[in-house]
């Protein structure tokens, strides 16, 4: 064969295989699984404890149904379901979803059974969490849905979150597909076993995670309104396909557990673990530097400015050694923090020089990526100890809807993505 004659031959070859590959079937485009809702799991607490948990001790042959509102949209879905402080096995008899329209009602047209392994139930082991199956039902960012877990067999509500800003309801038997719950349903304000929703997407996820204590997690927002700071966020956020998932605790601390884990030891899992992570927010110290001396700790010492700087530092190292941005927010003012109530004892002159010394190493030091100075947002000029009255809940420790929206607005998306 001359040198015209092969390649004449290869390129029929290539022609032929051309057409072969034409008969071929295209494959799929790539999807990934975004983290669309978090909602971090605590241990229960004893009852002698100065707050009450709040929830039944057990479940049993009942139906929870509860609320959240979703970070980013999908075509599919995925729950995941926790038992992460149990000491027994979880069995989770049957889960719903279903697009939520007011109070305890869902759509019954979006009303999906869930399955795990291909199962109605499954048991969870101790210490573990469930992922579902996905599941279809088409969500746009910030909708609605609700979540009805049925527990046919004595439950320990071992995947617990204590302030949920939502209203939660327990009915008898499995009414995991009913339209409304009954009218004698019990109302609970805590999260029970439901921690995680991850929603189908076409681009890799991007997650920011906000990362905090009762400010984060929202106390002091109306329930039902979507009006914490990480809400405010993630309705910006969403605009430009990042989520946002809220990992505060009420009652959260950096350096020692609280009511759940301390920071330190729940970072991993709360903000690391998560898909696409870009970016973490940290809001904490307050609970460190309030607590001691007064009616939550009261026998525990004075923290100091220095402990709680040492602290942030090894979260800045956490988040740098997972190539994830950290923003280090400053410390909102408590003057008078639960005046008037069996709680107080939260500020003093002391405890307000340990926040201003931390506050000015935030701002200062560089050590953070960014700073979003939620301290200047809401405090009032007048008296900077203390918090705009137009931004206060009214306890003088969390700021309401309007302070919440205010400090989401203070920060910058683009400090959150890492650099090219």
């Amino acid at each position: 064969m001359n040198t015209k004659q092969f390649f004449v031959a290869a390129l029929a070859a290539l022609a032929a295989s051309s057409a072969l590959a034409g008969d071929l079937p295209q494959r799929a485009a790539p999807t990934y699984w975004a983290p669309a809702w978090y909602a971090s799991p605590q241990p229960l607490w004893q009852d002698n404890f100065v707050l009450p948990v709040g929830v039944p001790r057990a479940f049993e042959q009942q139906t929870v149904r509860q609320t959240v509102r979703l970070s980013v949209g999908g075509e599919r879905l995925r729950v995941t379901v926790s038992n992460a402080f149990g000491r027994q096995p979880l069995h989770i008899g049957a889960v719903h979803v279903a697009r939520s329209t007011q109070q305890s009602t869902i759509d019954p047209a979006s009303d999906r059974a869930l399955r795990f392994g291909g199962k109605a139930d499954v048991v969870v082991p101790a210490g573990a969490n469930a992922v579902s199956d996905p599941v279809d039902l088409a969500l746009p960012s910030l909708s609605r849905v609700a979540i009805s877990i049925y527990l046919p067999a004595h439950s320990e509500p071992a995947g617990f979150h204590w302030d949920a800003r939502e209203t939660v309801y327990v009915a008898h038997g499995d009414v995991t597909a009913a339209a409304r719950m009954p009218a004698d349903a019990q109302q609970l304000s805590a999260r029970v076993f439901l921690t995680g929703i991850a929603m189908e997407s076409k681009q890799p996820a991007s997650t920011i995670v906000a990362l905090g204590d009762s400010i984060t997690d929202g106390n002091g927002a109306t329930p039902g309104s979507d009006g914490r700071w990480p809400d405010a966020l993630a309705e910006r956020a969403s605009k430009v396909g990042m989520s946002v998932l809220n990992a505060g605790i009420s009652g959260g601390r950096l350096l020692r557990d609280g009511m759940g884990l301390s920071a330190l030891a729940r970072a991993r899992q709360d903000v690391f673990s998560h898909a696409g992570v870009r970016g973490v927010i940290v809001m904490l110290g307050t609970n460190d530097i309030g607590w001691p001396g007064g009616p939550f700790a009261p026998a525990e010492p004075a923290v100091t400015a220095d402990a709680v700087i040492a602290g942030l530092r090894q979260l800045i190292a956490q988040a740098h050694q997972h190539n994830v941005r950290i923003v280090g927010a400053t410390i909102t003012p408590f003057r008078r923090a639960l005046e008037g109530t069996p709680l107080e004892g939260h500020d003093s002159p002391a405890k307000e020089q340990v926040r201003e010394a931390v506050n000015h190493w935030i701002r200062s030091s560089g050590e953070f990526d960014s700073v979003a100075d939620f301290d200047r947002t809401v405090r009032d000029p007048a008296d900077p100890s203390r918090l705009l009255p137009a931004f206060d809940s009214g306890d003088h420790l969390h700021p309401g809807n309007a302070g919440y929206r205010a400090m989401a607005a203070t920060i910058n998306l683009d400090t959150l993505m890492p650099k090219r």
